[in-house]
């Protein structure tokens, strides 16, 4: 784990931190946890000046916004219950935030997130979040195709999977951009962002 910089414009892209998923079992770290460090990290951008962008995952009640294609793995279907694709209170409610809402794993694809980050001249963004190896590791792989600088807090995000969360923190993140603990990316914040 090695973070080196953060671009002038850096923004904190949080994935999936939203009622119906947090309620999920997840691991290396409780769902409980993986939110106060994001709100530890939001706080750190918020007082920056620097953009927060909340990511939610909604679907329609009849599933026609469902990602098409065949899969091998079974779907998560049926109906959900009312308030499950709402942003955590601890995180929801500041006004300069921005709210990203897509239908797919990844935050990129379908959505305005690229548009809200380049209007604002983010060059790097940290992300944290649930799923690891899904949401998280989805909008990492974007990111970097984008041309982004991406830096992940590893121990911000969770997965349902602890050997899928192990694979995108070991074997792919390293690919993509930098690795480093809320810790750490809150100390080099403050040493690039006085």
């Amino acid at each position: 784990m090695a973070l080196t910089a953060f671009d002038p414009r850096t923004a904190l892209v949080v994935i999936d931190l939203q009622a119906g998923i947090v309620a999920a079992p997840v691991t290396p770290y409780p769902a409980s946890e993986v939110v106060a460090r994001s709100v530890d990290l939001a706080e750190a951008f918020r007082a920056r000046d620097l953009p927060v962008v909340l990511v939610r995952v909604a679907f329609a009640a009849d599933g026609a916004d469902a990602v098409p294609g065949r899969t091998e793995a079974p779907r998560a279907g049926g109906t959900r219950p009312e308030g499950w694709d709402v942003v955590v209170d601890e995180l929801a409610g500041h006004p300069g935030d921005i709210t990203v809402t897509k239908h797919n794993w990844g935050a990129f694809h379908g959505t305005d997130l690229d548009v809200q980050l380049r209007r604002r001249g983010v060059t790097q963004i940290v992300l944290t979040g649930i799923a690891t190896s899904i949401g998280v590791e989805s909008t990492a792989r974007a990111a970097h195709e984008h041309g982004y600088h991406v830096t992940l807090a590893t121990d911000a995000m969770s997965d349902m999977d602890a050997e899928a969360h192990r694979g995108s923190v070991e074997r792919i993140f390293p690919r993509l951009g930098e690795t480093g603990t809320t810790t750490e990316v809150l100390e080099l914040l403050a040493k690039t962002h006085n």
